[in-house]
């Protein structure tokens, strides 16, 4: 089995770990559907890179959180290749909010942070699954993350978001075998433009230098090193891998302190 001709649709495709495996996939010969809300510069220089590679490529704004939009964005992928084999759920949101601070965050903010995190990925897998199951091939991966495992993060309503989109992985795993693979992925601190352009630099440099002290592997992720466990689930060697949770952390978990003061 090779990926070289199968299409891709990676939701908030155009920056951070969404556009490393926009560009890894598309090196696998993969055709690119780079979905955005807001970052269509980004998105379009994304869609240029990955169409550098050989491959069909187009950034397409929609909201995953609207299920009109989710129909339409798996409509233009089949227009665009004729098919529609990989689903990459990466599109997220949050609000900084401390988890102790209970009145920091209102019901709205929990519903918008889920809409988009887990209502907008099953909204984005029902509108995939009947190319797939056509086809009879499909992989889905999820990009989840530490938080959801371990109740850390930006915010209580981003945790778990993130744990319910784990559970969802499960489910869907389970309901669309045997046609379609579901797996996710659980990134610890990764290093991207998200976090460099609200810190400055020097901010953000004290942050790395602290997660790389923190962790076993000594190690502050990249968007890259992610997306390659990304291509894992989609390529040949996951062939018999569904409803699984890849924690990629550098060992942080291995810290029973993990997720003090949050």
């Amino acid at each position: 089995m090779t990926l070289t001709g199968k299409t891709a649709i990676v939701t908030g495709g155009g920056t951070g770990i969404g556009e490393a495996v926009s560009l890894k996939l598309a090196a696998r010969g993969v055709n690119i559907v780079v979905n955005y809300s807001r970052s269509r510069t980004e998105a379009e220089h994304t869609a240029a890179r990955c169409a550098a590679l050989g491959v069909k490529s187009a950034a397409i704004r929609a909201d995953v959180g609207e299920d009109a939009e989710c129909r339409r964005l798996a409509q233009d992928a089949l227009e665009l290749a004729g098919r529609i084999d990989i689903l990459v759920n990466n599109a997220g949101t949050s609000k900084f909010v401390r988890h102790s601070d209970l009145e920091g965050l209102s019901g709205e903010d929990y519903l918008a942070i889920y809409k988009t995190n887990v209502v907008g990925a099953y909204q984005m897998i029902r509108a995939v699954t009947p190319a797939m199951k056509q086809a009879g091939w499909g992989a889905i991966v999820n990009v989840s993350s530490i938080a959801g495992l371990f109740g850390i993060g930006s915010s209580s309503a981003y945790a778990s978001s993130k744990g319910a989109l784990i559970t969802l992985t499960k489910s869907m795993a389970r309901a669309l075998a045997p046609e379609i693979r579901v797996n996710a992925i659980c990134p610890g601190f990764v290093g991207t433009r998200w976090f460099k352009d609200r810190m400055g630099p020097d901010a953000y440099a004290a942050l790395v230098e602290r997660v790389e002290a923190a962790t076993p592997l000594a190690h502050a992720g990249t968007a890259e090193e992610v997306a390659d466990g990304v291509v894992f689930f989609c390529a040949e060697g996951a062939t018999l891998v569904t409803g699984e949770t890849l924690l990629m952390d550098a060992g942080a978990h291995l810290d029973l302190s993990l997720g003090r003061g949050a």
